[in-house]
Order: C-alpha cells, then sequence, then structure tokens
C-alpha cells in the first residue's frame, strides 16, 4: 500500500471509529446481525459477509454505503473507495460526504485520475441508485440486482462549471473543518493522539489549499470568458 493509500486508509478509519462513538450503535449492530440471517446470494447477506471478511462494523447514517461497495463490486481498500465515490458522482450523488471524499482521493492520487474519470462515466451510464436502501433492496439477489442497474443505459446533463465551483468550495469547508477539528489533539503528548489527528489534519490543509487554487483559477477563467464576449466596435 502506497503512502497515500495509508493516509486515505488512517483518516477512514479515524472517520468510522469517530462516528461509532458520538452515536449509537444499537440499531446498525442489531442490522448487521439480521443481515447475517438472510439467505446466501442475497444482497443483505453478502453485506454481512463483506463486513466480517474485513472486521468492519456498520457505520450509523452510512448503511447504503456499505450497500453500494457489494452492489457495485467495488473493494473496502482505500484505492476503490475513491473509485466508488466517483461513480456515484456520476450516478447523480451531490451529497457533501461524496464530494469532499472523491476531492480528498483525487488530490492524494493524482495517477489515478483516468481510472477516477472512466469511473465517473460509467456512473453516468448506469441506473441512478443513490436511493437504494437495505431495507428496500436487501433481500434481492446481489447478481440480478447488479445486471438489472448496469443494463440500463442513462444519459445524465452534467454542468462541469457547477461541478467545479461546488467541489472547490465543498474542499475549502471540508479541509478547514478537519484542521479545526484535528487541531486540539496536535498538542496531546499521547502519540496515538499526535498520529491519528496529524494525518487529517495534513489532508484538510491539502484540501484547504487546492480549494483555493481551483476557484481562483475558475475565477480567472470566468473573467477571460467575459471579456472575449464583450461586443467590438468598428
Amino acid at each position: 500500500m502506497s503512502v497515500p493509500e495509508l493516509i486515505i486508509k488512517i483518516s477512514f478509519n479515524f472517520s468510522v471509529w469517530l462516528i461509532r462513538n458520538l452515536f449509537s450503535t444499537k440499531v446498525t449492530d442489531t442490522q448487521l446481525e439480521a443481515l447475517r440471517q438472510m439467505e446466501a446470494g442475497t444482497l443483505g447477506k453478502d453485506i454481512a459477509d463483506c463486513l466480517d471478511k474485513h472486521g468492519i462494523k456498520m457505520v450509523p447514517g452510512f448503511e447504503s454505503h456499505d450497500l453500494k461497495h457489494v452492489l457495485l463490486d467495488f473493494k473496502m481498500t482505500p484505492l476503490d473507495e475513491i473509485r466508488m465515490q466517483a461513480f456515484m458522482l456520476g450516478n447523480g450523488n451531490y451529497s457533501f460526504a461524496c464530494f469532499a471524499i472523491l476531492l480528498f482521493g483525487a488530490i492524494l492520487l493524482p495517477g489515478k485520475w483516468r481510472m477516477f474519470y472512466n469511473d465517473f462515466l460509467a456512473g453516468r451510464r448506469t441506473q441512478a441508485i443513490s436511493g437504494f436502501t437495505i431495507e428496500d433492496y436487501g433481500s434481492e439477489n446481489t447478481f440480478l440486482l447488479r445486471r438489472q442497474i448496469r443494463a440500463k443505459q442513462v444519459q445524465n446533463n452534467f454542468n462541469m462549471r457547477y461541478f467545479v465551483k461546488a467541489a472547490a468550495f465543498t474542499m475549502i469547508i471540508t479541509g478547514i473543518f478537519g484542521m479545526c477539528f484535528c487541531l486540539p489533539f496536535l498538542f496531546s503528548s499521547n502519540l496515538a493522539d499526535l498520529l491519528g489527528a496529524g494525518f487529517p489534519f495534513v489532508g484538510g490543509a491539502i484540501l484547504t489549499v487546492g480549494g483555493v487554487l481551483t476557484l481562483s483559477q475558475q475565477l480567472n477563467y470566468q473573467k477571460q470568458g467575459l471579456m472575449t464576449k464583450q461586443p467590438v466596435n468598428c
């Protein structure tokens, strides 16, 4: 595993640990146990098997995230996590989390941009699944459901200028929030706290700077566009 992927993995593990400690996990733990009892070959059973294989627990509020990993056949690795977000963005998921995770990964893994773009295009060609829930599709056959969503070709209108602006603001907000949250832990004498907060803090700084540069460049393009559209009196 490369250093950037390790940073992504540590950041994700810290986020999962934080959420599970801030919110009650009783409902998700009960739900996971119920999924383990489902028939083999169903989406619910495959989700439970995947989580158990990697020693991962369900995170409150992110249950559908695990569903997408299994349904879209993206592995539980740092690279595939970013690839899935690229796919979901193309599929129409314009959530804050999707933007933030994709941008974080894209900055740390610039050599994978072509792969992310291909995943984005694949998402555009696939039936929208952002509204899929375990409650609605957990009992469905995983193989047949995969065939169903990929057989339906969908064309989406995508405004790149709007995306770039939204992505830049998301980077700035996410970066600032991450740095502010991790800052107190950087003064701790505990090595675990320093390591756990250090990587996300650096990631937050990278996101903030990247967002500012992206937004600045976008504004320059707009100014140049306005200048070229001015009528010429002759």
